[in-house]
């Protein structure tokens, strides 16, 4: 299949535009690996240390004739989706063992829940953890011990971060297993009906949480299409995954079984083993591209707008936000996943998931196939499926029809011809929208604003009956230099009942929504910041806003912003309590959203 003309055309719009950048990085790549075994470098005292705990993989060690693995985890039993990786390194080590190598945790990145932080003090950290994720993973990584590279981790800044390392360290292999969504549960639209309910007064606190914990209730990924299973469509469309391996449920023989084939993959694709498969070969302008068509196709989380701009820069691409706009003119929806649709992760993988997606894509010309992935040359590998065949996973033909085309449909019947993602521009800066979950009628808004700095104070005047007319509501003083850039998931059922309510309702912030929300029209991300000098500081209450998705453009109406003084609130508050005081060099030194809000990158 010929390559779709929009694909072709980004892939080399982003080629040339990181020719010199990308070019830097491949020859910094290419002088380490030529350095060979990083342990043959370090004197005996240096391994001597690295080895002394390893009981009988010491000799193996020392030898430096066998691959030796470095566990990058993210585990801890706080996060659900985390909570499955604490017995991996045991079951990784053993595996090595058994295939003639060794594995050793090279380190552990935190990893914060953004669930638990939503609306929370907390949450100002969230979008720096993604750089301090990727700098622990440096620090393990700097021992120079370790041939291939195993990255534990799945939630919303914890992949990023990991992706960002596995770049710094491209010279080496590296390989990227799950752990799998929970079960299904209570199902999401319920949640979310029961929280506007509890918005609006209609039910208490006890049917609120009754409703939160039947939804969350178990090990694994939440299980709706937000930011952490958006990251593990990436890894597959990327090639950084096993095929298959992103939606296997924690617990199943198979999902042990995948950690076993994902470890002999990261000891055979080392330069000791048969392959020699470095991340920086994976991570070229062709998987990044194809890491857009999944984010579009599926209707992703907008988290990755930030993320993969960063993902890519610490590879020596430059991605653009036109770039994303580009795609998803020409990427159909092909998925229906909530809170773009009723189902769950779990009925979209039982539908035929990313291998049937990934399969039409392919035959549509809208996915590079000769990428270089963990399993080899070709993305069409990544169309077979994962079985469990005598304690093993084999991996067979997957579906090529859709099994429930409620839930995913074949790329000549998709559910929308655009992607649902769309860039914003006008005289209130950049920005992105997502309209995959917004009705057609909705996509441009046009009101009087509304400007606060808080989403606290918005639901204090929904509270208090001041918002009761067609409103933009403006929410800037979010971005990353103001307070971190939080995710303002909390005004989504305020936003909904408003709307739902007859109103014409959109958001304008500088800040982040949740990767689970959408049918608000909401221009996120706006960029330049307002505390940055960005426009959103000069509007005022009464202004008038127009928000249009289908021409791409944000702008105040009928005003000279050049005539006004920018708003100046007090954000001292914003440095300290709940650790923001060690984020301080981070809010320095962020750079723009429409870049990647990245610090060390």
């Amino acid at each position: 299949m010929t390559l779709h003309k929009t694909i072709q055309a980004v892939t080399d719009r982003i080629r040339a535009r990181s020719e010199a950048t990308r070019g830097d990085y491949l020859d910094r790549m290419a002088a380490a690996a030529a350095e060979g075994p990083r342990r043959a470098h370090l004197t005996c005292g240096n391994q001597a240390h690295a080895y002394a705990p390893m009981g009988e993989d010491k000799g193996t060690l020392a030898a430096t004739q066998a691959a030796n693995i470095g566990i990058i985890t993210a585990y801890n039993d706080m996060l659900s989706a985390h909570q499955p990786f604490e017995h991996y390194p045991d079951l990784i080590r053993k595996t090595a063992r058994k295939n003639g190598g060794t594995a050793q945790v090279a380190g552990g990145v935190p990893a914060m829940c953004d669930g638990v932080t939503q609306g929370q003090t907390g949450m100002e950290l969230s979008l720096f953890s993604r750089d301090v994720i990727a700098m622990a993973a440096g620090i393990g990584l700097s021992h120079n011990v370790f041939d291939s590279a195993i990255y534990l981790g799945v939630c919303d800044k914890i992949v990023p971060g990991l992706v960002i390392s596995a770049a710094t360290f491209g010279y080496i292999p590296g390989i990227f297993i799950p752990a799998g969504p929970m079960e299904s549960g209570l199902p999401n639209d319920e949640k979310a009906r029961v929280r506007q309910q509890f918005a609006i007064g209609e039910v208490g606190r006890d049917e609120l949480m009754a409703a939160e914990m039947a939804s969350y209730h178990g090990a694994g990924t939440c299980t709706f299409y937000g930011t952490a299973n958006t990251n593990q469509m990436l890894m597959e469309f990327m090639g950084l995954h096993l095929p298959g391996a992103s939606f296997v449920n924690p617990g199943e023989g198979l999902r042990a079984a995948l950690t076993v084939a994902g470890t002999e993959a990261a000891l055979n694709n080392t330069a000791l083993g048969d392959t020699y498969r470095p991340v920086s070969q994976i991570l070229d302008e062709k998987a990044f591209v194809n890491g857009l068509v999944g984010l579009m196709a599926t209707g992703g989380s907008t988290n990755l707008v930030l993320h993969l701009p960063a993902m890519a820069r610490a590879a020596g691409v430059i991605l653009d936000l036109q770039d994303f706009s580009d795609l998803s003119e020409a990427v159909p929806l092909m998925a229906k996943v909530y809170p773009n649709g009723l189902a769950d992760v779990n009925h979209f993988h039982a539908a035929g998931g990313l291998g049937f997606m990934i399969g039409e894509l392919l035959d549509a010309g809208l996915l590079h196939d000769d990428t270089q992935t963990v399993v080899g040359t070709g993305l069409r590998a990544y169309t077979q499926e994962p079985q469990l065949q005598d304690g093993r996973a084999v991996w067979v033909p997957g579906t090529a029809v859709s099994l429930n085309e409620k839930i995913i449909r074949p790329a000549s019947n998709p559910f929308n011809q655009h992607g649902g993602l769309t860039q914003l521009a006008g005289n209130l800066g950049r920005g992105v929208i997502k309209t995959s979950a917004v009705a057609q009628e909705r996509h441009i808004i046009e009101a009087p604003a509304r400007v606060f700095h808080t989403q606290d104070s918005v639901k204090a005047a929904f509270k208090a009956g001041e918002l009761t007319t067609d409103t933009v509501i403006v929410v800037r003083f979010q971005g990353p230099k103001s307070n971190g850039m939080p995710e303002l998931h909390g005004l989504t059922p305020t936003l909904a009942v408003m709307q739902d309510r007859g109103l014409k309702v959109a958001l304008v912030t500088d800040g982040r929504m949740s990767g689970a929300s959408g049918k608000v029209p909401s221009a996120i991300h706006v960029s330049p910041e307002a505390a940055d000098g960005g426009p959103l500081a000069l509007i005022q209450d009464g202004d008038i806003v127009r928000l249009d998705a289908t021409k791409g453009t944000i702008d105040v109406l009928n005003v000279d912003l050049s005539t006004r003084t920018p708003a100046a609130p007090n954000l001292s508050g914003n440095g300290n309590g709940v650790g923001r005081e060690l984020f301080d060099v981070f809010r320095k030194n962020v750079g723009h959203a429409a870049d990647g809000a990245g610090v060390c990158i």
